[in-house]
């Protein structure tokens, strides 16, 4: 258990290193992970923040996917489920930190940050498998430089306008 926790932790932290990673743009994940908590202070509702997490919380699994298959792990446990649970676990820990008021505030009965973050997951996914589609059909390649960026962050771009649509109209 020890090995798998490590192999877990180092492949987190690799991940984020790699310059040139085959998931999707490590550099905009970061940058949007970095300006989580900027927003809430700027006074950004919650399901908005909550998407980008979501959607962070996703792009690091596909990193680690991929580097750990990359590496040769071929264990479905290992590789896929240890990983995303790990992720969203962290990102359910939010909750448990001092200060953070979650949970106060509901949107359809659903606290905000966690409707964000399915929100996001959901668009996040939709955003990359489209993308997948598109280089596909285009016989493998994309059919404009860094369409693996700009296809799912359009996805979360878009689920934004729809959610501050609803809060702020």
């Amino acid at each position: 258990m020890k090995k798998i926790m490590t192999l877990a932790s180092v492949s987190a932290v690799f991940s984020m290193a790699m310059a040139a990673a085959h998931a999707v743009c490590p550099v905009c994940t970061v940058a949007v992970g970095a300006g989580l908590e900027g927003a809430r202070l700027l006074g950004v509702d919650d399901v908005i923040t909550g998407i980008w997490a979501g959607g962070l919380t996703l792009s690091l699994f596909f990193w680690t996917a991929g580097w750990l298959k990359k590496r040769g792990v071929t264990n479905f446990w290992v590789q896929v489920v240890l990983p995303f649970v790990g992720y969203y676990a962290l990102l359910g820990a939010v909750y448990f930190m001092p200060g953070v008021t979650f949970g106060q505030s509901r949107l359809w009965g659903i606290d905000r940050f966690l409707l964000g973050t399915i929100v996001g997951t959901v668009a996040f996914y939709l955003g990359a498998r489209w993308y997948v589609k598109l280089k596909r059909e285009n016989g493998g390649r994309a059919k404009f430089p860094f369409q693996k960026v700009v296809v799912p962050l359009s996805f979360l771009m878009l689920a934004t306008a729809v959610f501050a649509a609803i809060i702020y109209l």
